[in-house]
């Protein structure tokens, strides 16, 4: 067990900002990652059906792989879903809420602290919830800013267009005097020069991604599951089931590993079961 992949999902390339942290804090560590694209976006689709959607991937993801852990890295998919597979599978489960939310309580300085998120994120209240629950005296506003997926997506990053949708975008937390923006989705770390812009020097930008592959760190060792080989494993498998060339033109932009070769997965064959092992 030791010697398995950990497993990372998402529902479109987002989570590859997770995977990128994961690989650097971990190097000796194998990596399989799943992205969506074929039935992204999530932020608008209810629960259940995002359960059912993280429930077979991870389904895949054991079959294909016998990970030995799983990162939600997807904020959606772990509001909707981070408790039933916790439940559902014997081996451990991570999200990227609490860590974001535990990293963004650390943060701030005036107690006063911006979300952004999916729409999906947003209702769920879970960022809400979870950073009063660790304090509460801190005043949340959360902010739905689903369109900044579709420019993660594109890989429109910097581009005029780009910059007056974030500028947009983020309007309404521009007289809140938040000092910390928790980017609670996993595409937004890619949008970060455009979100700092926009909200300004003085307030921090907290990134779930890096706080939950700390997390992972820690949960390998108090699991007995670190790979203890010391051999370097910079490569990682990826799977899609969009179009794999936008994958993989997009994944070479971002991560140190190049190039990446993913794999098309027919959502069918996710379709297939929806029991986990």
């Amino acid at each position: 067990m030791q010697n398995s992949p950990i497993g990372l999902m998402d529902s479109g390339v987002g989570g590859l900002t997770v995977l990128k942290e994961v690989q650097r804090l971990l190097p000796t560590e194998k990596t399989v990652f799943l992205g969506d694209q074929a039935r992204l976006p999530y932020g608008p689709r209810d629960a259940a059906e995002v359960t059912t959607f993280t429930r077979q991937i991870a389904g895949f993801l054991q079959r294909q792989a016998d990970i030995k852990m799983l990162i939600i890295a997807c904020n959606t998919a772990t509001a909707a879903a981070l408790t039933t597979m916790q439940k559902e599978l014997i081996i451990p489960v991570v999200g990227v809420i609490a860590p974001g939310a535990r990293a963004a309580v650390q943060a701030t300085r005036n107690h006063r602290i911006g979300v952004i998120a999916t729409s999906g994120t947003v209702k769920s209240d879970q960022y809400q919830q979870t950073i009063l629950a660790k304090d509460p005296h801190n005043t949340v506003f959360s902010l739905a800013t689903q369109n900044f997926v579709d420019l993660v997506e594109a890989n429109d990053l910097t581009s005029a267009h780009a910059q007056s949708v974030v500028k947009t975008g983020l309007a309404p937390l521009l007289d809140k005097n938040i000092d910390t923006l928790v980017m609670g989705c996993t595409h937004f770390p890619l949008l970060r020069p455009l979100i700092q812009e926009v909200v300004g020097p003085d307030v921090t930008l907290v990134d779930p991604g890096t706080a939950t592959a700390n997390m992972a760190t820690s949960l390998l060792d108090y699991w007995n599951l670190a790979n203890p080989s010391g051999v370097q494993h910079p490569a990682g498998d990826y799977f899609t089931t969009g179009d794999v060339d936008r994958f993989n033109k997009l994944a070479d932009n971002w991560l140190e590993e190049t190039p990446v070769r993913a794999h098309h997965l027919p959502v069918a064959e996710l379709t297939q079961t929806t029991e986990v092992e």
